[in-house]
């Protein structure tokens, strides 16, 4: 059954990265991460991820996972003696991202099994067809870690609506939750709302899920214990980060796993007042390692960030804005964003009203909700929302057809099953969000990123000619810079880089005199000026006597020195004049 919705959507995938401009996602990070896996192929150390060309000196130490590197650069090595190293790195970066979308499948299917039948598993299937197909995470190309993090989330919701509670389905989930923690610190709301599903079921249940939790603890702890050994270099073993696996997520995992596990161990047999009152005690066993060992990650892991640098990037940065931001700035992808995992949330809270079903819509409710809270703060986990929400929607659209076949009497099922089904596809809000604010030419209308508007071909190759030396420029274009030439640059779009950029920033914004000075300390800088870009034009209109608002006005410093550019190039090329 799932090949005969996964073909289709391969066919469909592959279709669209014929289509595509580039075989590289169009997100910085996918370029970043092509970047990151040429290196780990070209002999950088399997622990070692700094990012030698990016930043200051010294260079950045990146702080996304090698399990992600390492497929990618197995396809590439797998494919090098049969291709062109060209073709073998189009091949790898096709194949990956488009496989995934198969174990999505499965997991998502498998959901709906377990919810509610086959029907339910076919409307499951059919959903996340769409999901993949008119999204981007699953497209060739997309090699970044959010499609993991999606089969991830959609392989523990599967096995958390096991409602036999079986030992593996738990096991699994814990497992699932480990690596997930070990790809990427976003999913760490959606793992910990996992573990007190988990844990609450138990206090409530006892010994039906006894061996379940036992499992579960067990194999959280044991899976991330592998995964911190096997990318946590020995060095950093004790440094506390709060952006990927250290010992910060690493201790509190083990501890709460380890102390559910235990709980489940001896104190199942007896009430459920002690039972409540070991899962208390095992809350405050979590809590106290946390302040011990991580107190700074109980907030906000961006809350140090230099002002400037929040208002001129982070606050600018689409997946970081909150629910009021993307109201006022795009209200028309309010619906794309939020309504699917809204609507999911309230049908199960009417569900668990009307008493039907409740601790599979409880828990429906805990994924879908909570993934729907984060992204009023932050946008970008509406995408797990979105996913989540497939599962209550799915076993309401089964209960609206059956009640559409009882005769004259099932006319507003009909209707709302129609409607329902319609809704439930986000693609269908962002199409009705754009018609409606900008009409049907908006469709037509093909957004430019800041990279393509100031990377053209012509561009690159102005820079690729270049000896080698820091490129000074807006952090948007950074990566790609690394991902077509040589040259070391000063600024990508990464939180770890808020050094590189926050000096880009200044010297844009300074005047002419002190921009010299920071000029003078890089290391034989060429000054990447590009007027089409988003934050180049906020700083230069913010101070029109700073570096990059003479620039803008057509004023070229005496210390900088004009290098020849194509002409069609949309990038002003400055060397500093010694």
């Amino acid at each position: 059954m799932t090949l005969f919705y996964g073909m289709p959507v391969v066919l469909v995938l592959i279709t669209r990265f014929f289509r595509a401009a580039d075989y590289v996602g169009q997100d910085n990070d996918d370029v970043m991460r092509l970047v990151q896996v040429r290196d780990l192929l070209n002999g950088q150390g399997w622990y070692d991820l700094v990012q030698l060309r990016l930043g200051l000196e010294g260079g950045t130490q990146m702080h996304w996972s090698r399990l992600i590197d390492l497929p990618i650069a197995g396809l590439i090595s797998l494919f090098r003696p049969v291709f062109e190293p060209g073709s073998a790195e189009v091949l790898a970066l096709a194949i990956w991202p488009i496989f995934l979308a198969i174990p999505l499948l499965v997991a998502m299917g498998l959901a709906g099994r377990r919810i509610s039948g086959t029907q339910c598993m076919h409307f499951c299937f059919v959903l996340t067809a769409f999901f993949v197909v008119t999204g981007n995470r699953f497209l060739g190309g997309a090699i970044d870690h959010h499609n993991v993090q999606l089969v991830l989330a959609a392989a523990m919701a599967a096995m958390l609506v096991d409602m036999q509670y079986r030992v593996r389905s738990y096991a699994l989930a814990g497992a699932a939750a480990a690596l997930a923690i070990a790809i990427g610190a976003e999913t760490t709301p959606l793992v910990a709302i996992v573990c007190a599903i988990v844990a609450l079921q138990w206090a409530h249940l006892g010994r039906d899920v006894a061996r379940a939790t036992i499992a579960f603890g067990f194999s959280l702890a044991a899976t991330l214990s592998v995964m911190f050994f096997l990318t946590v270099p020995p060095y950093l073993y004790r440094a506390v980060t709060c952006d990927n696996l250290s010992i910060a997520f690493y201790s509190l995992a083990l501890v709460g796993g380890a102390v559910l596990a235990a709980s489940a161990a001896f104190a199942s047999g007896r009430g459920k007042p002690t039972r409540f009152g070991a899962l208390a005690a095992s809350a405050c066993c979590v809590l106290m390692v946390a302040l011990v060992v991580a107190p700074q990650c109980l907030g906000n892991p961006l809350a140090g960030l230099d002002p400037l640098l929040v208002e001129l990037w982070l606050d600018n940065v689409t997946e970081a804005q909150s629910f009021s931001t993307v109201l006022a700035q795009q209200p028309e992808t309010i619906g794309t964003y939020y309504f699917c995992g809204a609507f999911a949330s309230l049908v199960c809270a009417w569900r668990i009203w009307q008493g039907d079903r409740v601790r599979l819509h409880l828990i429906l409710f805990a994924l879908v909700a909570s993934n729907l809270a984060i992204a009023l703060v932050q946008v970008r986990a509406m995408v797990f929302s979105n996913l989540l929400a497939i599962l209550p929607l799915s076993l309401l659209l089964v209960d609206l057809r059956t009640r559409s076949q009882g005769g004259s009497r099932g006319v507003g099922a009909s209707l709302a099953y129609v409607l329902v089904l319609i809704l439930s596809v986000p693609t269908v809000w962002a199409v009705g969000g754009t018609l409606a604010s900008n009409g049907l030419a908006a469709l037509e209308t093909r957004q430019v990123s800041n990279t393509q508007r100031c990377l053209t071909p012509s561009a690159l190759s102005d820079i690729e000619g270049l000896p080698p030396s820091t490129i000074v420029g807006p952090s948007d274009i950074g990566a790609s810079i690394l991902r077509y030439t040589n040259h070391h640059v000063l600024a990508a779009p990464y939180h770890r880089n808020a050094d590189g950029m926050l000096m880009e920033l200044k010297i844009g914004l300074a005047p002419l005199f002190n921009a010299k000075a920071m000029l003078s300390k890089l290391h034989d800088p060429i000054l990447a000026f590009c007027a089409n870009d988003f934050q180049t034009d906020m700083i230069a209109k913010r101070e029109p006597q700073g570096l990059y608002g003479q620039l803008a006005a057509g004023s070229v410093p005496d210390f900088l020195t004009p290098l020849p550019v194509s002409p069609r190039s949309s990038i002003l090329l400055y060397a500093l004049k010694p």
